[in-house]
């Protein structure tokens, strides 16, 4: 990988190794040997394409295409960046190289962008549903194993905020740790005694929790399948002691009435487990 694609991807909050790995993986489950393409070109024969989007979203995961091509010896060029609006025949990305490189390279890069353009096309509705308010869309824990930081990535470029990564960055108190524990009290100040510093989230299923999570000193809370207007409460109550988040069955076309609470995000899980592809495809000068 070069230098250049490796600080953009650096910048972009993504481990250049990392993902290097998952292109490496990628490429192995398509084997040795390309039984279609080997037959039917020789090792010299070149093409040109161009990756184009087939219909209107916002792009996410070029530079993962890239290091496909880079993986493969293709020169490319990049003609939008992860996060613009793209319409639909809006090219996208050019390639030139070996004929059987560049078809190896096809799926690979189409797998990776469509699926975080997805994403990040998804995210994008969210937030263009709730403009006006102050309230962001979040995503969670809800990813595929080993793709948690591509799509959480994606999430980021359609304009949305990420949760925790993962179990280690934050607490997040849930109705079975409060089962367990005994209270949100007794869970909470089980975290404080070992974590003092630590990002801590409460979830709430009441306002009797909302207020218990205050009194102990939660500084998050999620609003755990609330009623709009218990979630209106729920930020009368708080009063900016801390930050709300919305949880729970939510679907985009709630999404404006659930921003307009108060609420400072809208948790999300659909942005990753459930987000369509964005139609892209692959065509030959």
């Amino acid at each position: 990988m070069t230098p250049e694609l490796q600080e953009r991807l650096t910048a972009a909050g993504l481990d250049p190794q990392a993902v290097e790995n998952l292109v490496r993986v990628a490429l192995a489950e398509d084997g040795e040997v390309d039984v279609t393409s080997t037959p039917i070109f020789a090792p010299d024969d070149v093409a040109s394409g161009d990756f184009t989007a087939r219909e209107d979203g916002v792009v996410a995961g070029i530079p993962v295409a890239e290091v496909v091509f880079e993986e493969l010896g293709i020169a490319y060029a990049a003609k939008a960046a992860d996060g613009d609006r793209v319409t639909a025949g809006q090219v996208l990305i050019t390639v030139n190289g070996p004929t059987r490189a560049v078809l190896r390279a096809e799926r690979i890069a189409l797998n990776f962008m469509t699926h975080l353009s997805g994403i990040a096309t998804a995210t994008r509705q969210w937030m263009d549903a709730m403009e006006g308010t102050n309230a962001k869309v979040r995503d969670s824990r809800k990813t595929l194993p080993g793709l948690r930081a591509l799509q959480k990535y994606a999430v980021r470029s359609g304009g949305g905020v990420n949760h925790r990564m993962g179990l280690h960055d934050s607490a997040l108190i849930k109705d079975n740790h409060v089962a367990a524990a005994g209270s949100v009290t007794k869970a909470y100040e089980a975290i404080r005694r070992v974590y003092p510093a630590l990002h801590v989230q409460v979830e709430c299923d009441t306002l009797a929790q909302v207020e218990e999570a205050l009194a102990v000193g939660a500084e998050s809370i999620l609003l755990d399948n609330m009623s709009d207007a218990e979630m209106a409460d729920a930020v009368r109550l708080v009063a900016g002691r801390a930050e709300l988040e919305a949880s729970g069955g939510l679907a985009l076309a709630r999404a404006r009435d659930v921003a307009v609470t108060g609420v400072d995000y809208l948790s999300v899980g659909a942005l990753t487990h459930s987000a369509r592809v964005l139609d892209i495809g692959l065509d030959f000068s």
